[in-house]
């Protein structure tokens, strides 16, 4: 056996007997030797094919998995021969606009190998570790060809448990549990979670753009393997190719759910000047009043009002504000003469609200109607668009999509995509995305306290997302009985546009949860995750400067909740909103970093707080 030893890397390189005669294995581990995920790639000697496992604290998390990847030139799934490495740290600080906390360092190890196929066919594999994930993409050369499909998979032990949502094209859908193998057949959307005895493992992928065609599970009942399945049948490619990232989190539940790496592994900011970027919570009218009124300048105003009243920064106003252009006159240089929406900035900006709109996807699916709407939008002093009914994951979409960040970038629009695709690294590569759908949300009536309890731990792990809570006049809402609960999702959802869904007269009629929102931060320093289990429960505190906000959900009877402060040693004030019997009650209580937290739930309920340092005489976490 031969050992290489490459710098601070301490990776170890493990070939055995002749090139290709035998096997051939390679570890590569995390930047923490001692801890965290470890990745081994292994090349079969006699049929040339590539596998990946990856392990942890010496107990497997995914069993060895297959890795290779087929285009119209050659079958890189077998017959490859190993040619070489090379070996580097990869150390990347940034910071987020949005997101689970603002200053990010991102370190990991990358190695390259590098393979020869049949004829002169190429493949470099990439594989990068850090403490908290394994991640691994194919780079071909100019020459390949299109993409025909991959060949990786993912396979879990038989009976880990998993957490997953049917496949849809708007990555809408309830995420259910299941074992890894008794899963029924069918394909499931990409952001699915495992626990095995090494472990949680949640799939991800990275760096998805144009270049290349988004990932879906596709998965036979009985087996514990889910493999990639591309949307397109063929990916154009007409240079050299570099694969989106195939990503797995890895690491105890807190590991997992507090999480940047698939942030980590996208592209640097395309966006250079980020000061006109401000995330933020905003009143959305859509769930309260519907189509009727986006059509009224007059009921907006009211909104704007009212959010002036709260101190929300923003209003999004929804479908119904503009006609058909094909019906304007634009050579008018009054055009559009029938929008209101420019009276209504002017009003909203008086009084210190940003006005975003709604806008469907097909008035924005060509350079010329992008050329029409969005320069107009900058000008009428817009701050955002919330653009809906992609409906797509194509490669042609995802072109749409590179073409659109760059637009709103341009014309300093924020962005919050609906009937879309999940974030997959996009906050980091164009920080104006604040937020984007992608999830069973507020707004469906098919939610159950179950997947309230897994959408922590699956889908918000892996970017903003727009679920739109704090509608609590929809008699339907599966917490319907916890107003609490209601009220915990704004912190237990992340959210850089947080959406909130409720009427003016239900935040009225409800003046604790009121006086919450008003306070909820723009963006986060910090998360952690203090107690909860997919699917069961989930608690998560998320920092503001000293200020700790807290919220949780949970499913079944009610119950007194024991919740671990995991916050800093010291006396903390919780300042605690409680469904009482007769509406939300508020009850602060002093308590110990790293103690536990007795938390009094209604069935299928929840609780909202806020944490802040006692001292004598404090009463309440509340500002001004």
């Amino acid at each position: 056996m031969a050992f290489l030893l490459c710098g601070v890397l301490a990776m170890t390189l493990f070939i055995t007997g002749p090139a290709q005669a035998k096997d051939s294995a390679w570890t590569v581990r995390g930047p923490s030797p001692h801890s965290g995920p470890l990745a081994q790639l292994r090349l079969d000697g006699a049929s040339g094919a590539l596998t990946l496992q990856v392990s942890r604290g010496g107990r497997t998390v995914v069993e060895p998995s297959p890795v290779g990847i087929v285009t119209e030139r050659a079958d890189l799934s077998h017959g490859l021969r190993y040619l070489g490495r090379h070996d580097r740290t990869v150390v990347e600080r940034y910071r987020s606009t949005v997101g689970k906390e603002r200053s990010r360092t991102a370190r990991m190890t990358e190695t390259r190998f590098r393979f020869r196929g049949s004829g002169s066919a190429r493949l470099d594999l990439v594989v990068r570790v850090s403490d908290d994930g394994v991640a691994y993409r194919y780079v071909l050369p100019s020459g390949s060809g299109d993409v025909l499909g991959e060949t990786s998979a993912f396979t879990l032990p038989a009976d880990a448990a998993a957490w997953l949502g049917d496949y849809r094209k708007d990555n809408e859908n309830l995420f259910k549990e299941y074992t890894a193998a008794t899963a029924p057949t069918g394909e499931y959307m990409s952001q699915a979670l495992f626990e095995t005895a090494g472990g949680y493992a949640l799939i991800a992928e990275s760096d998805l753009s144009g270049r290349y065609s988004a990932a879906r599970l596709i998965h036979q009942q009985g087996q514990p393997t889910y493999r990639i399945g591309l949307w397109d049948q063929r990916v154009a490619s007409d240079g050299p190719l570099s694969t989106p990232w195939r990503a797995m989190i890895v690491g105890d539940l807190p590991t997992v759910t507090e999480s940047t790496f698939t942030d980590d592994l996208a592209p640097a900011s395309r966006v250079a000047d980020t000061s006109w970027i401000r995330p933020g919570p905003a009143l959305w009218t859509w769930l309260a009043g519907g189509k009727p009124a986006g059509q009224s300048l007059s009921m907006q105003k009211g909104y704007v009002d009212y959010a002036t009243q709260r101190g929300w920064p923003y209003v999004v106003v929804d479908a119904g504000w503009y006609f058909d252009p094909d019906q304007w006159d634009v050579t008018d240089p009054d055009w559009p003469r029938n929008s209101w929406i420019p009276q209504l900035v002017d009003y909203a900006r008086e009084r210190h609200v940003g006005i975003q709109v709604w806008i469907h996807h097909r008035d924005l699916d060509t350079a010329e109607e992008r050329e029409l709407w969005l320069p107009t939008l900058e000008k009428w002093g817009v701050k955002g668009v919330k653009i809906d009914f992609m409906d797509s994951e194509a490669q042609e979409t995802l072109r749409w999509y590179d073409e659109i960040l760059k637009a709103t970038a341009d014309h300093h629009l924020l962005v919050n995509f609906h009937g879309s695709t999940i974030p997959k690294g996009i906050q980091r590569t164009w920080p104006q995305v604040m937020s984007m759908e992608g999830v069973n949300g507020e707004e469906k009536r098919t939610n159950t306290p179950q997947h309230l309890a897994t959408l922590p731990f699956t889908r918000n792990v892996i970017g903003s997302m727009d679920f739109t809570p704090g509608a609590f006049h929809r008699a339907e809402r599966p917490n319907a009985g916890s107003d609490a609960g209601e009220v915990g999702l704004s912190v237990l959802y992340e959210s850089g546009i947080q959406d909130l869904a409720g009427t003016p007269e239900s935040y009225d009629a409800r003046p604790l949860a009121r006086r919450f929102l008003e306070q909820i931060p723009a963006t986060w320093d910090r998360t952690r995750l203090l107690t909860g289990r997919p699917g069961e429960s989930a608690v998560l505190a998320r920092a503001d400067g000293s200020r700790w906000f807290i919220g949780g959900t949970f499913t079944g009877p009610a119950h007194t909740a024991e919740v671990p402060l995991r916050l800093e040693p010291g006396r903390w004030l919780v300042d605690l909103i409680l469904d009482g019997p007769n509406g939300l009650v508020r009850t602060p209580t002093v308590v110990r970093g790293g103690q536990t937290l007795s938390v009094p739930v209604t069935a299928d309920g929840g609780f909202a707080a806020i944490a802040c340092r006692w001292r004598p005489g404090l009463s309440t976490c509340d500002r001004p």
